[in-house]
């Protein structure tokens, strides 16, 4: 197995997460298999997302790359099942993920689709000790895996470029929450490996904001993204019970 990203003291991941995901790296692009969740729920995120950077930057979302000269962020990226479309959208994409193998079937499935974007192994705190900055920074589904919330959200929030936004991701910690995202997803659906989440590491919407309080971002909206079984479909709205998403600018 190629080697695994280790903390220091400037880093929030946690090995055994990364380890975890490391198992899985293979299966990211195949929507019937571990990922078919972010499969699922990706286009709704996406839109969502899209509709704010739209907006942000004053783009318009008829054209045919109306990310177009936007730098943008997916930490914790994973496959690219979101550094894929951005890029389709025509922004300059770095995805980085502490894990070698995620990287490696990123890089490899973005070639195959002929696309552009820098993949790198490393950390968001690697990243802002080297000045980097973006316009556009997505942190989806990683804070719930970090070892330090706060810390890795500072850092987020750091790498932000002046009117520029962040987007984070995660699950709130309820028993809703626990109930659907771990006893549904994970044991009776199976939708994810058991073990893939822990309840008391999942964040709730007020943490989020206080650790991007003193970040100098602006909070500007939380949306929750639901699940109905009866339609076998995702959507956005106003319950954050589960899974949610934070919009901040600075």
């Amino acid at each position: 197995m190629p080697p695994i990203a280790t903390p220091d003291a400037t880093s929030s991941i946690d090995p055994d997460e990364i380890a975890r995901f490391e198992a899985m790296a293979a299966e990211w692009w195949d929507p019937h298999g571990k990922f078919r969740p972010l499969h699922r729920f990706n286009p709704v995120r996406l839109a969502w997302i899209r509709d704010r950077v739209l907006a942000r930057f004053g783009r318009d979302g008829a054209a045919p790359r109306p990310l177009e000269g936007l730098r943008v962020l997916d930490i914790g990226c994973g496959g690219g099942l979101v550094s894929e479309p951005m890029a389709r959208l025509g922004a300059e994409v770095v995805g980085v993920d502490a894990s070698h193998r995620n990287v490696e079937v990123a890089r490899i499935h973005a070639a195959q689709g002929g696309l552009a974007i820098d993949y790198r192994q490393g950390t968001a705190e690697e990243l802002l000790a080297a000045g980097e900055r973006f316009d556009v920074v997505l942190s989806l589904e990683v804070v719930e895996h970090v070892a330090d919330p706060a810390a890795f959200l500072g850092a987020c929030a750091g790498l932000v470029s002046p009117r520029g936004a962040l987007f984070v991701a995660t699950i709130n910690r309820t028993p809703q929450a626990f109930a659907l995202a771990i006893v549904g997803a994970e044991y009776v659906l199976r939708w994810l490996p058991r073990g893939t989440h822990s309840w008391s590491k999942f964040v709730r919407p007020s943490e989020v904001a206080a650790a991007l309080r003193p970040t100098g971002l602006e909070l500007r909206e939380f949306a929750g993204m639901s699940y109905n079984p009866l339609r076998d479909a995702w959507s956005a709205g106003r319950d954050l019970g589960v899974n949610y998403i934070a919009y901040a600018t600075r």
